[in-house]
């Protein structure tokens, strides 16, 4: 059994993922990002200027309209 902490991380279905602690992120391109904060949102929509820490941009996006429901027949 290892001696370190666990970190968890956190998926929610409509936005970033959250990580506890800090951490630091590692990019394809080899490049680093270090977060101290507590809990640091990670950016899934590649949307964020800040990536690939989130900035919130997801919440910007238009949703679809809901398709309107048939009327029932009289």
């Amino acid at each position: 059994m290892s001696s370190e902490p666990r970190q968890r991380v956190v998926i929610t279905g409509d936005g970033p993922h959250l990580v506890e602690g800090p951490v630091e992120i590692v990019l394809p391109d080899g490049s680093r990002t270090v977060s101290e904060r507590p809990v640091t949102a990670l950016c899934v929509c590649y949307r964020s200027t800040l990536y690939p820490i989130c900035d919130t941009s997801h919440r910007r996006r238009r949703r679809p309209a809901r398709p309107e429901t048939p009327e029932e027949p009289s």
